[in-house]
């Protein structure tokens, strides 16, 4: 890490709290950047989870990934503007502390922690499911305890091993997801032994392109716009590497084709080659079109890249609640041993402290799945929505800032200031309140509102007290 970078990190918002309790190593290489930011677009849910958006929105969900697809382009945007001009291990957390106020930055940063602590849970019961499937005499809490472990284990031990375990799992499933959309072109215009060129039969029959309707355009993207919480990831993990503004700007500037690539261009190959009605869609799509083509053992193929997935959520899930932990403590609004860094650079504490909390996830999931583990699920259910909301409007703020302060690092900019960013608060908004008008929404938008509401009682209170211990601090040290 160059010297500017180092004085910049310790000097900002995450040194306030006077506690900086040892420096992350900048253990990330370029290579492990790159494809943390290319493979953090790709999760579990595009592969299985996609089904459900389909059956209920017909091939109308083209167009709901393209809405989400846009708003997380904007999103990224705002947030690598920021991370360029100032890298942090918080993000967008530190950035809120900022521009919004500490209020702002806590809640943020201890709602996203949740969110991630919840998806450890979710990832280590998936990928149990799995290897439980393949090695039925093993229980299956032995396995999520097992994949918990071993990850957790790689953490600790720096981040370079992070990284590189991060580089090949998300390099498993872009091979995968590239090698799927190979074989799916070549299926659509009937180049494969045994295929024929399929036409726009399946986009316009089955009751049209919309079966149900322009509204289930926009239920549709309930479903998708959390598949790509995960994009973020990069600009905290660029904190840890040799050149930051390089890397949050080369992330920023891929995402668009990221997006239409392994998203818009693998759920069009679906919605070509099958009917989406089909029973084998709902279930599995990727299953379903490999199958369709004559691939053998599509399912077992599959189930690996799944589990593949699966693994890398649960390795960048738990490196990213243990950085914002990291940050929280930093800033004095986590406990003061989340702050401190061991000998090998990682935050000891903050991992083992994130993990616990996904193990007791866990244990709900098997004891009370439909109570304790669903409220958890439904309780982080939007906080992808208030994250973006936050960036969003930190943005707008932080520019002012930094062009008054150090215009020259704004290296990355944001389109047609400010009005592409209003612009995307007014989507952001709209997808809101949209959520109120579904069920499943409405659920999660209520549970999602009351944890946002504890954490910003809480954050007056956690203010107080530092600020108590700082004066007595002072006090001391004056005497």
């Amino acid at each position: 890490m160059s010297a500017d970078t180092t004085q910049r990190t310790r000097t900002g918002p995450e040194a306030t709290a006077g506690n900086p309790g040892g420096e992350l190593h900048a253990g990330l290489k370029n290579r492990h950047l790159s494809m943390i930011a290319i493979g953090g677009v790709i999760g579990a849910g595009l592969f299985v989870g996609s089904g459900a958006g389909i059956a209920s929105t017909g091939p109308g969900i083209l167009l709901s990934y393209t809405l989400a697809g846009v708003l997380v382009v904007m999103v990224m945007r705002m947030l690598g503007e920021m991370a360029a001009a100032d890298p942090q291990s918080g993000s967008f957390s530190a950035y809120a502390d900022r521009a919004l106020g500490r209020w702002a930055g806590f809640s943020i940063g201890w709602l996203y922690w949740f969110f991630w602590v919840v998806v450890l849970a979710v990832e280590a019961t998936a990928g149990a499911k799995i290897l439980n499937g393949w090695m039925p005499a093993v229980p299956q809490w032995a396995f999520a305890l097992l994949v918990m472990a071993v990850l957790t284990a790689t953490n600790l031990g720096s981040v370079a091993s992070y990284g590189e375990f991060e580089f090949w799992f998300a390099g498993i499933k872009v091979v995968a997801i590239a090698a799927f959309i190979v074989i799916g072109v070549l299926a659509v215009f009937g180049l494969l032994p045994g295929t024929h060129a399929v036409g726009t039969s399946n986009l316009t029959g089955h009751g049209g392109f919309l079966p149900h309707g322009v509204g289930a355009v926009f239920t549709g993207m309930l479903t998708v716009v959390f598949a790509f919480m995960g994009s973020e990831i990069v600009t905290l993990a660029a904190g840890e590497s040799a050149d930051p503004e390089k890397a949050v700007s080369k992330a920023t500037n891929s995402v668009i084709w990221r997006i239409g690539i392994f998203y818009l261009g693998s759920i069009l190959i679906v919605v070509t080659l099958l009917p989406w009605d089909s029973a084998d869609v709902r279930k599995s799509p990727y299953v379903a079109v490999l199958e369709h083509v004559g691939i053998p053992g599509a399912g077992r193929v599959m189930d690996v890249i799944v589990l593949t997935a699966v693994l890398s959520c649960l390795n960048s899930g738990l490196y990213t609640a243990s950085r914002m932990a990291f940050s929280l403590g930093r800033r004095g609004d986590a406990p003061a041993a989340f702050a401190k860094v061991s000998s090998r650079g990682v935050p000891t504490v903050a991992i083992l402290s994130s993990v616990v909390f996904g193990f007791v996830a866990v244990f709900f999931n098997y004891t009370s799945p439909k109570t304790v583990f669903q409220f958890l699920l439904n309780s982080s259910g939007a906080i992808a929505l208030f994250v973006w909301m936050v960036i969003c409007f930190s943005q707008l703020r932080m520019r002012k800032i930094i062009e008054r302060e150090s215009p020259e690092r704004l290296t990355v900019r944001m389109w047609l200031y400010p009005y592409l960013t209003w612009a995307t608060i007014g989507l952001i908004g709209f997808v809101m309140v949209y959520m109120f008008t579904d069920p499943d929404g409405r659920q999660q938008m209520y549970l999602s509102l009351a944890a946002a509401a504890l954490v910003l009682a809480a954050a007056p209170l956690v203010q107080r007290r530092r600020a108590a211990r700082e004066l007595a601090a002072e006090a001391t040290s004056g005497a």
